[in-house]
């Protein structure tokens, strides 16, 4: 492995134990301790995941998570000692791809990078693959598979990643119902632990963007005692 990370954490002690660790890993670190600096870096460099800590001086966390999902589809994982269901909704609903509480192993971290970094990769593959419609369309909605990007009449909305597969995943098959532990598991690409929390975030996140009304939605429908489904036009 020879991954390009940045780690953005101004603990000391944790920085130099997750850098000397993953080094040894065999990926490559580039630590930073402020959140104003991290940008910076972050508009001028290519990182093939990003680590975050949420307390940050110049900018927090969240903040800065805003401005990598502005221009980027990185994955994101957040470090955090604020282990709240809220500060997760929170980090998972700005775009962060998961959520690790410290205190942390090290061998749980290492393997949620892998993850990470596996899911993005085969998510490119997918996504590229010259055997898929290029575009899919429904109703006033269109994704374009081959730029990822989605339209509504015309006008483009802005998505992550994570927001980007579940509407596809939908699109893909307009007239089946999925549970959330199958959205989980074709997403995630991981087995289902009963986090509904991160799909009920990312739903209504993407409900928020693409509906007219997100308490009343017509392109996701909740269907009840299963789960999720795309509506009918």
């Amino acid at each position: 492995m020879n991954e390009k990370i940045l780690l953005v954490e101004d603990d000391p002690a944790i920085a130099e134990m997750v850098v000397n660790h993953l080094r040894k890993d065999g990926m490559q670190v580039q630590h930073i301790t402020d959140g104003i600096i991290a940008s910076k870096f972050i508009s001028s460099e290519k990182y093939d995941i990003i680590l975050l800590d949420l307390m940050l001086p110049g900018i927090d966390g969240i903040e800065l998570l805003k401005k990598i999902r502005e221009k980027s589809f990185v994955p994101v994982l957040i470090l955090s000692a604020k282990d709240s269901d809220i500060d997760k909704a929170l980090g998972l609903g700005f775009g962060a791809d998961d959520y690790l509480a410290k205190p942390f192993s090290l061998v749980e971290l290492s393997a949620r990078i892998k993850a990470s970094l596996r899911r993005a990769t085969q998510y490119t593959y997918k996504t590229t693959t010259k055997e898929e419609t290029k575009q899919i369309k429904i109703h006033e909605l269109t994704l374009d598979l081959e730029t990822l990007r989605v339209f509504k009449k015309k006008k483009e909305i802005q998505l992550t990643s994570k927001e980007f597969q579940i509407l596809k995943l939908f699109m893909t098959e307009p007239k089946r119902a999925f549970s959330k532990e199958q959205i989980y598991r074709s997403i995630w690409n991981e087995d289902f632990f009963a986090d509904e929390n991160a799909i009920q975030v990312h739903i209504s996140r993407l409900r928020e963007k693409i509906e007219e009304e997100a308490s009343s939605p017509k392109y996701i429908k909740t269907v009840w005692g299963i789960g999720y489904r795309m509506g009918d036009f």
